[in-house]
């Protein structure tokens, strides 16, 4: 049980990173591609029906990681407080954001919480990767699994390359989607966006996810991490080509196969000890009982199919191209 919930966590997270990654990364790009008010709206509404619900894998994520493995939620955002709060506050100021910036009819006021998009958007893309990048390397653990590190501990250069990684990953995997999304003009500078800097996340992603391997990788990890390059790259190729659906779904693969990779080189840890592995939390010491384990499997079984062919019926539902001709002026 402690396995199947410990893969159940990396599902979640998968979802999380290749359906958040992309808003990311149109966040991010907000003031790159648009070159007016017109094309800010354009490219805000691409995600507007499902940013929110993108963000529900990260709540399930959370809840999962403190019902299933206590020991491990415990002490992993005791030790990674401080990033985590600011991605807490910056998630909460791009909902805000959101909602509010069409509420006035002022250039001033939505220029401020554009800046607010990009803001709750960069962060978070930032520090995922520095977060989980220090959970794969491992954290200052004492014998009850406290962490004893300090926080600049955490800023280590293997976090940062995993900071940088996946940056610029969702930049391009936002770049890819509006490629997708739109029509006209934006669409056309989305696909050389994309490429750009799309060549620039395959660098840092494969040299992250080769230090990754370095560290305690294993045939099949490799292979994985190498699966994730390729399909990247492939994806990169099919955006030059035009050829947009295709590149988004090798990049939400790419995207996932990486997030895939990291967890398998964890595993049986769940946060390694950097100062005697005795100290590791693993993924039995660290799980909650039997007993609860076997009520959230049902629970799981019963609920997640309807999260599922709700959340793929949103995405049908709106899955048309827009452009700036559909903004009312």
């Amino acid at each position: 049980m402690e396995t199947i919930w410990f893969v159940a966590i990396v599902v979640l997270w998968v979802g999380y990173f290749v359906l958040e990654g992309f808003d990311f990364g149109v966040g991010m790009l907000l003031p790159v591609l648009a070159r007016n008010g017109v094309e800010r709206r354009v490219m805000i509404n691409t995600i507007g029906p499902v940013w929110d619900g993108n963000e529900v894998w990260l709540i399930t994520a959370g809840g999962a990681t403190f019902a299933a493995f206590p020991e491990w939620y415990a002490s992993l955002f005791s030790a990674l407080y401080l990033p985590f709060f600011l991605i807490l506050v910056a998630l909460i100021l791009r909902g805000v954001a959101f909602e509010y910036r069409g509420t006035r009819e002022s250039a001033r006021w939505r220029a401020n919480w554009d800046r607010a998009i990009v803001f709750g958007s960069f962060v978070p893309a930032l520090l995922w990767g520095v977060g989980f990048a220090n959970i794969v390397r491992g954290l200052e653990l004492d014998a009850s699994h406290e962490y004893v590190g300090g926080f600049w501990d955490l800023l280590n250069p293997y976090a940062l390359l995993g900071g940088l990684a996946t940056l610029t990953l969702f930049a391009a995997h936002g770049a890819i989607f509006l490629a997708l999304k739109t029509r006209g003009d934006i669409r056309a500078r989305a696909r050389r966006l994309g490429v750009r800097v799309g060549m620039v996340a395959a660098v840092l992603a494969v040299c992250f996810l080769a230090w990754t391997q370095f560290m305690g990788g294993t045939p099949l990890t490799v292979l994985v991490s190498a699966l994730a390059a390729l399909a990247f790259v492939a994806a990169l190729g099919l955006l030059f080509s035009g050829r947009e659906g295709w590149a988004f779904g090798l990049s939400a693969g790419a995207v996932g196969l990486a997030v895939i990779s990291l967890f398998a080189v964890l595993y049986p840890d769940v946060l390694p000890s950097t100062i005697d592995p005795a100290y590791s939390l693993t993924v039995e010491n660290a799980a909650a009982s039997a007993k609860t384990l076997t009520i959230m499997t049902w629970v799981a079984v019963i609920f997640l199919p309807v999260v599922l062919l709700y959340q793929s019926w949103t995405y049908w539902v709106f899955r048309r191209r827009i452009g700036v001709q559909d903004i009312p002026t």
